[in-house]
């Protein structure tokens, strides 16, 4: 379900994932320390040591990200907007939050939670690094590092660039003051860009002045916040188009049915092939058993197409995600996005009455942006 990464666990419910390109800045970062900045300040020390200051450092350096992070989804569910997982990747982390808070106050407590954590935890390891520093220099070098590196995390979020947590908060600020989000969101997305491409510049600057490793990191940051700063306003611009429109308007109510007693290689020559869906319902006596798609078909190893069923491979009608006719596109396609699937069954009274697929609702955009609506 969520490529590229690895499940470590749960924590108060919220599922923790380790992205593959966090390897990358763990190794840099362990790599730097140890092969370099502690060789440098503590020739003394043997290499073992080096290596094991630098595992341990980049380890509770992420312990600490993975912790403004659970700030930030704390805080949200507490207003009563879900967070499904917290992924940790190349830079540093992030809260899946499905919903945009409803109010300035509760996007401002969402966004200044993280950074307020991280000066805390700052501040607790200089705390801990001045009881330490007279008994273990290791141990102090440790603490002092991650000082000084959660108080520049807590800096760098703090600038007001629209998505990282100072752009929001500086969106609350003005949403409060306009009361208009879509607008707040526009002015937050807008000074965020211009910031973006301040670091890009100021990356290119440094790269032709020599300072190519630290240029070529700081245009890299600066190219990733106007992405993103340019999808969150993209994302908003969406739920505008949407707004006030529900699945029955998009839904297909034509998918063909099949039984179940049809074979996996008979479903995919006769019906996946030749009508091009990727879902179907599956009927038995005039009642809905289940639905079967191509991502359940393809679970199932090709040589045994001939000899599985589709009652083997689809997913039960009690275990189906489901929505409403009068569902809003907007929330179908934000559950769509945020359990990574295609289609949904439209079920009223349990009664099925269609399919609604995500190819359906860009089609609606498509066609409205084309017409100008």
């Amino acid at each position: 379900m969520f490529r590229g990464s690895i499940k470590l666990g749960t924590i108060l419910g919220i599922t923790i994932r380790l992205d593959y390109s966090w390897f990358i800045i763990f190794f840099l970062i362990t790599w730097s320390l140890s092969a370099h900045r502690l060789p440098l300040l503590y020739p003394e020390w043997s290499q073992l040591t080096y290596w094991t200051i630098g595992i341990i450092t980049s380890i509770l350096f992420f312990t600490s990200v993975l912790t403004h992070e659970m700030a930030h989804s704390i805080v949200a569910r507490k207003q009563g907007i879900p967070v499904n997982n917290i992924t940790l990747f190349i830079f540093g982390g992030a809260a899946q939050i499905t919903q945009e808070p409803k109010e300035a106050k509760d996007e401002f407590l969402m966004a200044f939670a993280g950074p307020a954590t991280s000066l805390i935890l700052s501040a607790i390891f200089w705390v801990l690094y001045l009881f330490f520093r007279n008994f273990s220099e290791p141990v102090a070098t440790v603490l002092s590092w991650l000082g000084s590196i959660n108080l520049m995390l807590a800096i760098f979020n703090f600038i007001p660039g629209f998505p990282l947590d100072g752009g929001r908060v500086l969106r609350a600020i003005v949403w409060g003051i306009t009361k208009d989000f879509t607008k707040s969101t526009q002015i937050a997305a807008a000074i965020g860009r211009g910031i973006a491409f301040l670091f890009i510049f100021v990356g290119i600057w440094m790269i032709f002045g020599g300072n190519w490793v630290n240029g070529l990191w700081i245009a890299f940051i600066g190219w990733f916040l106007e992405n993103a700063a340019t999808a969150s306003y993209r994302q908003v611009a969406l739920k505008d188009i949407l707004q006030g429109h529900t699945v029955i308007e998009v839904m297909a109510t034509d998918c063909p049915n099949v039984s179940g007693r049809l074979t996996l290689d008979k479903l995919v020559n006769d019906y996946i092939l030749y009508t091009t869906r990727r879902c179907f319902p599956v009927v038995e006596n005039e009642q809905v058993k289940g639905i079967i798609t191509l991502h359940n078909v393809k679970d199932i190893p090709r040589n045994l197409w001939a000899i599985k069923t589709v009652a083997d491979a689809m997913t039960p009608f009690n275990r189906m995600k489901k929505v409403s006719p009068k569902e809003g596109l907007y929330d179908v396609l934000e559950m769509m996005a945020s359990e990574d699937i295609n289609q949904l069954p439209v079920v009223e009274d349990s009664r099925l009455l269609g399919i609604v697929a995500r190819d359906n609702i860009l089609a609606f955009i498509h066609t409205r942006s084309e017409l100008g609506i």
